[in-house]
């Protein structure tokens, strides 16, 4: 399984910003797929993920502001933030399970006036 993440970038406090993560190769949908984020000097932490039967689990510290979804037709699963503030700065991280956890590679968020 690869993993294709994108559209990270700067953005000013109370913005918005979609991240989208396309797998490919040996795909099966009933996978969990998700993001975590890591900043600087601090530990990987659950952003929000979402099973192939779209049940989804959020980080406390975005509930209410970043929304995941999925097309399982397209096997790719997006983030939309809303309301970011300075401290969702961080490296988000796209991650598959089923049976075996796959990452992507990363795309920055930065959020700052």
């Amino acid at each position: 399984v690869q993993l294709q993440a994108s559209g990270g970038g700067l953005v000013q406090p109370g913005g918005s910003l979609r991240l989208s993560c396309a797998a490919s190769g040996s795909i099966d949908s009933i996978n969990v797929m998700g993001w975590y984020r890591q900043a600087p000097g601090k530990q990987r932490e659950l952003v929000a993920v979402i099973s192939g039967g779209g049940s989804t689990n959020y980080g406390d510290s975005v509930k209410g502001r970043f929304t995941i979804s999925r097309d399982n037709a397209k096997n790719t699963v997006y983030l939309q933030m809303n309301s970011l503030k300075p401290e969702d700065t961080a490296v988000y991280f796209c991650k598959y399970s089923l049976f075996t956890t796959y990452w992507g590679q990363g795309t920055q968020v930065t959020v700052s006036s």
